[in-house]
C-alpha cells in the first residue's frame, strides 16, 4: 500500500539532507514521539506503532527512512523535484494491498503527520503541528 502527502515548502534538497536526520524526526512527525538511539544513519524510534530500529539513506531529491524490522516492512520518503518548486513529497509504503482499517488510519495521519511537520520547519506557517513540534 502507498501513502502520499504533499508539503507547501520552500526548501532545498541539500537542506532538506541536512536538517531531516534521526535526531531530528520527532521534531517533523509527531507520530514518532522520541529518538531511543541515534548512531548517525541508524538508530531506534518509539512511534505509534512502537519502538523500530530505524535507517536512514540520503538519495537523490532527499532522505528516505526504513523500519528494517517492521512486520510491515514500512519505509517513506521526504523529497523535493526541481519540477516541483514549492513542494515536498512524503511518500510511505507498507508491503501489504490490504490492512486493517484503523492500521491504514494511522499511516494516513502518519503521512499527515510529516506534511504539517514540514511546513510547521519550513515555512513557518502553523498548520496545527508547531505546538506538537515543539
Amino acid at each position: 500500500m502507498e501513502f502520499f502527502a504533499t508539503a507547501k515548502v520552500t526548501v532545498s534538497e541539500q537542506e532538506l539532507q541536512q536538517q531531516v536526520q534521526i535526531a531530528s524526526l520527532p521534531r517533523f512527525c509527531a507520530s514518532i514521539y522520541e529518538v531511543l538511539d541515534d548512531q548517525g544513519e541508524q538508530g531506534e524510534i518509539n512511534t505509534l506503532w512502537g519502538v523500530f530500529r530505524v535507517h536512514r539513506e540520503a538519495i537523490c531529491g532527499g532522505v528516505r527512512f526504513t523500519l528494517p524490522g517492521c512486520p510491515n516492512a514500512a519505509a517513506w520518503t521526504v523529497t523535493v523535484d526541481g519540477d516541483r518548486p514549492g513542494e515536498a513529497t512524503v511518500h510511505c509504503t507498507i508491503n501489504r494491498r490490504q490492512h486493517d482499517a484503523d492500521f491504514i488510519e494511522s499511516l494516513e495521519a502518519f503521512v499527515e503527520d510529516w506534511r504539517e511537520g514540514l511546513e510547521a520547519r519550513f515555512t513557518g506557517v502553523d498548520t496545527g503541528a508547531a505546538a506538537r513540534l515543539a
